[in-house]
């Protein structure tokens, strides 16, 4: 079921630039104030992973794009862009309801996705986690 939540153009085209450019290391995602788009709150350059998982709230939803480098071995260095569903134990029932229903949306813009999370804890998320979930079938 669709929440006839928008994504805004800023979201793609912010996209886009990390795929392409691959100047950014991370966007976050979130459900705009007024609950009518899926807006930009961070893009960052920084390829510290603990430095993407603490702009994850405890208590909030969001939604992440991360371009997930890791060392195949024997195959070198391999990138993965990482679409990321964060929706916490402790965020809120109606937040979370509203995120469910407006993944999709986001989701099928963003073409060039390799691996999906879905997080509702940091160990979830973890770097260890991520990692074996990418570098399977490689």
């Amino acid at each position: 079921m669709s929440s006839g939540v928008a994504v805004n153009s800023e979201c793609l085209d912010t996209f886009q630039e990390l795929k392409l450019g691959k100047k950014l290391k991370y966007i976050i995602y979130a459900v705009s104030k007024d609950k009518t788009e899926i807006v930009v709150v961070k893009t960052s350059k920084s390829a510290d992973y603990d430095e993407f998982i603490a702009d994850l709230p405890e208590d909030d939803c969001r939604w992440a794009v991360y371009d997930f480098e890791f060392e195949k071995e024997g195959g070198g260095k391999r990138n993965k862009i990482c679409f990321y569903s964060w929706a916490p134990d402790d965020a809120k029932i109606k937040a979370k309801m509203l995120f469910a229903s407006s993944k999709d949306a986001l989701r099928r813009a963003l073409v060039g996705i390799a691996a999906e999370i879905q997080g509702t804890d940091y160990s979830e998320v973890a770097y260890e986690s991520v990692l074996d979930k990418v570098s399977r079938g490689n």
